[in-house]
């Protein structure tokens, strides 16, 4: 008796990971705004309290689901292709062809869940908005310390813009995802990605 006693006092548990994915795709879908604490527990399959013990608030909760959003295939594809490729024409082709698949892909929400979660958001959420902006920026730094490099090692002209062709690639991915969430296909997508690499500036002679 003390032990049937026993199993009825414990909390009621649940799979984190799973709460956690169902949570990722309510975001990516609607956007943080949007979203609402009640929709988030019932498509979890959680109570409120379960929310608040395991994750925080909703803001906290959106932080994490970012979080593993960048550490999953749909959302570390860019970071992996600057570390695979040898050379910054080849990251950055990859990229965006990667890029044209991903983001109209039905497994999963249309587009990048950071560049289109945080729209329209009111003043008192301006901090989401400014955590996923800060997150654009930092991937923008990446993609411009990937490109000096590039220029150091001659792949680039010495009159190439680092900084400036990182902020072009970022602006064509964005628009893709843009793209992507209008129901733009595959197909479609991928012509944008070899027409943005004509950009790319001549090597060193």
């Amino acid at each position: 008796m003390t032990e049937t006693r026993a199993k009825r006092g414990r909390p009621r548990t649940f799979d984190r990971a799973a709460a956690l994915t169902a949570a990722t795709r309510l975001f990516w879908e609607r956007g943080y705004e949007a979203t609402s604490i009640g929709e988030l527990t019932e498509a979890m399959g959680i109570r409120p309290g379960s929310l608040y013990a395991a994750f925080g608030d909703k803001k906290s909760l959106f932080k994490e689901v970012v979080h593993s959003y960048g550490r999953s295939p749909v959302g570390a594809f860019m970071e992996v292709a600057l570390k695979e490729e040898p050379t910054a024409h080849a990251a950055f082709t990859r990229i965006l062809r990667e890029a044209a698949v991903i983001y109209p892909d039905p497994a999963h929400p249309a587009g990048c869940l950071t560049i289109s979660a945080a729209t329209n958001v009111t003043p008192q959420d301006a901090e989401v908005q400014a955590f996923l902006r800060n997150l654009r920026n930092e991937n923008l730094d990446v993609f411009e310390a990937r490109l000096h490099m590039a220029q150091q090692a001659g792949e680039l002209s010495d009159a190439a813009n680092p900084r400036a062709l990182a902020a072009y690639f970022a602006t064509v991915i964005q628009g893709m995802s843009q793209r992507a969430c209008d129901g733009a296909a595959a197909a479609e997508l991928t012509e944008t990605a070899e027409l943005a690499m004509v950009a790319w500036p001549a090597a060193r002679h």
